[in-house]
């Protein structure tokens, strides 16, 4: 197969491996298009290879238009629209595919060339992560290997020597990148790509049925690293603020609904002991939520977001988060908040916190009923009521498990009675319905709990994994106090970090059984170099370039700071090239560079001639050596059109240099002859 490939027409070796560079552009949208996109894409880049393979003629117009019809209406029906980016970048995938049925001339390898760097560029619409960025880096060089290629028109040059030609091109294009990285200004909407409505999500919900927290258990992903200055806390107390949710209709728990004519209450936060400073780095969301360490007094700092706390302590933005966003903040894990005495407008939003649907866990409500006939019980503050039901659960054979089951309508009772086992949100829902059927005010909350330290870089890595669910009781005098119940299950998921696993695959299990360690490291070793990416090049924002103009030494740096600096390098770079450019030339003699060039190569292929020898004399040695092939001709006839441009020039010095020029680049695609 691989001698095959090689004896192969330079059209079809061509052809296949820009259809292999296409395949390549094409591979990162395959989980971001719809599924008759990807099969018809991949369809028609098999049937154009098999076609060049085969030698066989390329469709007809007719077959050509019922294929773009056939992509049209999909999208529509997909899509609903022709426009926007999701419909926007199916079409150009699939008329990326459709245009290589037209690859006849150059001109049709030019405009499927630009399709393909468009297409490259539409990656990044979905994902600027450091893979995708390397992926493209690789789909760059073969595009551009291809466009190469493409002019070199004499004879079957390899792939490798038009590969070095775009790699030289590419090296020497990174300076200019990295200082239009550092300095273009970046200017909203200008600068980057507007994220589509439902471009990310969070693993967490704005309101919780039973058992949708536990399907995170499954997903690994980060949800945010955290950068603790100083010695970070226990894992113990890393709990991270998400939605409260304090309306329940039996099945979902929702949250709470200000009532018509009723004044909010404020949140009354009272902060102990010092502050716990931080920095995170929070992935895309679609969600205008901020998870902090329980709680801050402050508002976190995120530029350009207008940031709010609502009276249950979650902090709101002004807009969704569709991209990677880094904040500060300083939290104090010792805390208290809300109302304090069950009076006036709060008694009012009390009520509202034992409230419970009508029909739902009858169990349940008859189990709070006996509790209160305990003496013990019968007139006991809340505090004493969740020691009680917090010691139901350490010592009435309740389970801590990945996979509880789907619950009922009753889903309290199942967990009280039946099944006595399940995930952090089945726990925190059964305690909070005991607890209002107990008469005592208590609500959900959801968010992240834990996390872990990357031994690499020192981040503290939360996963969607760490998603948690808590609850927070009312206490007369303190307000609302945190109780998780799931560390009475389950102590080790709070206290020393015990997390359930899903199973591994096959590569995992292969790992760990090999070095149980390795798996750790190179996960940690990859998620730090990822996060490097983050920091530094994703998260390179204007203020970061406008502090870098600080350290330059302006005073009050702006955009058009940045761009008169731009516009200063790229002239100043231009000049320098320019004056090397003059500087070269008056110090060498371009003939004589060709010129030695050609002895050097001949001198390689055995050639052997004095220093002072003229092209004429080079001709007839290379005659003698290599025979009088075709090959050995073209090469005699270079020598000698090389020794006539010196000694019997033309007219003007500009078309002099024009034909030298000619001369050169015939010599680096010249067909060197075999001895």
């Amino acid at each position: 197969m691989l001698n095959r490939l090689t004896t192969l027409p330079r059209d079809t070796r061509d052809t296949l491996f820009l259809l292999v560079v296409i395949a390549w552009v094409m591979m990162p949208q395959v989980s971001h298009l719809p599924l008759w996109c990807t099969a018809l894409a991949g369809g028609v880049l098999v049937w154009r290879g098999w076609l060049a393979v085969a030698g066989r003629h390329l469709p007809s117009l007719g077959w050509r238009l019922a294929l773009l019809a056939l992509t049209m209406g999909a999208t529509l029906w997909t899509h609903r629209t022709l426009l926007g980016r999701d419909a926007g970048v199916t079409l150009i995938v699939v008329l990326l595919a459709l245009k290589t049925l037209e690859l006849r001339a150059r001109r049709d390898a030019f405009v499927i060339f630009f399709l393909g760097f468009f297409t490259m560029l539409t990656n990044f619409f979905f994902s600027q992560s450091l893979l995708t960025a390397a992926a493209m880096l690789i789909a760059l060089l073969g595009l551009l290997t291809a466009l190469v290629n493409a002019h070199l028109v004499v004879g079957r040059p390899p792939l490798t020597t038009a590969l070095k030609t775009a790699s030289w091109m590419a090296l020497l294009g990174a300076p200019i990148m990295a200082v239009l990285f550092v300095l273009f200004p970046r200017l909203a909407p200008l600068w980057g790509i507007p994220s589509d409505a439902m471009s990310g999500r969070s693993g967490l919900s704005a309101t919780m049925q039973v058992g949708n927290i536990a399907s995170l258990a499954l997903d690994s992903s980060i949800a945010m690293r955290i950068k603790f200055e100083g010695q970070p806390p226990p894992q113990s107390v890393l709990y991270f603020r998400g939605p409260v949710l304090s309306r329940f209709d039996g099945r979902e728990w929702l949250p709470p609904t200000p009532r018509p004519g009723i004044r909010e209450m404020p949140a009354n936060l009272n902060v102990l002991g010092p502050p716990l400073n931080y920095e995170v780095t929070l992935e895309p969301s679609n969600r205008p939520w901020l998870f902090v360490v329980d709680a801050t007094a402050q508002a976190p700092r995120l530029p350009g977001f207008e940031l709010r706390q609502t009276p249950q302590l979650q902090w709101l933005t002004s807009r969704p988060l569709t991209d990677i966003v880094r904040y500060g903040a300083s939290s104090h894990p010792d805390f208290r908040y809300g109302p304090t005495r069950a009076s006036g407008a709060a008694l009012i939003t009390l009520r509202d916190d034992v409230a419970l649907p009508a029909g739902f866990n009858p169990r349940t409500i008859a189990l709070a009923a006996e509790l209160r006939r305990d003496p013990a019980l019968a007139t006991a503050p809340a505090p004493v009521l969740v020691q009680a039901v917090l010691q139901r659960l350490r010592s009435g054979g309740y389970r801590y498990t990945l996979d509880p089951g789907v619950s009922g309508q009753h889903s309290a009772d199942e967990f009280w009675f039946d099944r006595r086992e399940g995930f952090c949100e089945h726990i925190a829902s059964a305690f909070v319905i005991l607890m209002r059927a107990l008469d005592v005010p208590a609500r959900v909350v959801t968010g992240y709990q834990g996390g872990e330290v990357n031994s690499v870089d020192g981040f503290w890595t939360v996963r969607q994994s760490d998603a948690h669910a808590w609850a927070e009781v009312w206490e007369d005098g303190a307000g609302w106090v945190r109780v998780d119940p799931t560390g009475a299950v389950s102590p080790g998921r709070i206290g020393t970090f015990q997390r359930l696993q899903a199973p591994q695959g096959v590569i995992a299990t292969a790992l760990v059984t090999l070095s149980p360690d390795l798996l750790a490291r190179l996960r940690e070793s990859w998620e730090a170099v990822n996060n490097s990416w983050n920091q530094w090049v994703l998260n390179y924002t204007q203020s970061k370039q406008l502090n870098l103009l600080k350290n330059l030494g302006f005073e009050s740096p702006s955009w058009e700071d940045l761009a008169r600096l731009l516009m200063g390098i790229l002239v100043l770079a231009s000049l320098v090239g320019a004056a090397w450019t003059l500087w070269e030339q008056s110090q060498h003699d371009p003939w004589l560079r060709l010129l030695s060039r050609a002895r050097r190569k001949l001198a390689a292929a055995g050639v052997a001639a004095p220093a002072q020898a003229p092209p004429r004399e080079l001709a007839r040695l290379a005659g003698q050596h290599f025979g009088s092939g075709p090959r050995a001709l073209a090469l005699q006839q270079w020598l000698l059109q090389l020794e006539q441009l010196r000694y019997a020039p033309v007219a003007s010095k500009a078309a002099s240099r024009q034909q030298l020029a000619t001369l050169g680049r015939e010599f680096n695609h010249l067909a060197w002859p075999d001895r």
